[in-house]
């Protein structure tokens, strides 16, 4: 499908944006880094305590890390490739991202302290299949129901069906939080894990940012 003037108009306002948004978030964090097609800003956890599947608990005040995709590159692939493919390497970008992520944590001293990995998601199949994520619903308040109208928003801006697939899934398109322990992520993409990953065949196009 062709991407009208009007569309890219109004993605190249998005990107624009994003960046200030961005800069906002970097002063936001202790630390930013960008791992390929994903930047993970480190801060302090903020919201009520999370407990993972492994037993680890995050606490207000614990580090964490932001992962947000780099919707820049995204809407690169989307122009160049199309949706189908886009996806696909969208995946396979996150994946090896996720490796990179995974070897700073256990190498870079803004990066140690970093207890659990988290991000917020609409399209949760499409991007953590097979990624080891823990999918978890988010409490209806005022960040949720942001969080709501500003992926939808943002899918309907990337992807050339954002509009119909939010029109016809509109009760399933809800904001969802990932998360990934420490140890979880080591053990997922640390060259000393265990577990294979492989990429998805959905279109994992909205994590937060």
């Amino acid at each position: 499908m062709s991407v009208t003037f009007g569309k890219k108009l109004i993605q190249s306002g998005w990107i624009v944006w994003e960046k200030g948004f961005g800069l906002i978030s970097r002063l936001r964090s202790s630390h930013m880094s960008q791992y390929g097609i994903c930047k993970v800003f480190v801060r302090r956890h903020q919201g009520k305590s999370l407990e993972c599947g492994d037993g680890t608990f995050v606490r207000r005040g614990d580090w964490i890390g932001e992962l947000h995709l780099d919707n820049e590159k995204v809407l690169q692939l989307l122009r160049t490739v199309g949706a189908r493919r886009a996806a696909l390497i969208t995946a396979r970008m996150t994946k090896e991202s996720l490796r990179e992520i995974s070897a700073a944590l256990e190498t870079m001293p803004e990066m140690v302290k970093v207890k659990a990995l988290t991000g917020v998601t609409l399209l949760h199949r499409g991007i953590t299949h097979g990624l080891g994520f823990e999918i978890r619903a988010m409490e209806s308040n005022l960040f949720y129901r942001l969080s709501t109208v500003y992926l939808r928003f943002l899918l309907k801006v990337l992807h050339p069906d954002g509009q119909s697939r939010i029109d016809a899934k509109a009760e399933k398109l809800v904001p969802l939080m990932l998360i990934h322990s420490r140890a979880s992520l080591l053990q997922h993409f640390s060259s000393k894990g265990t577990v294979s990953v492989r990429s998805s065949r959905d279109q994992p196009l909205v994590v937060s940012g």
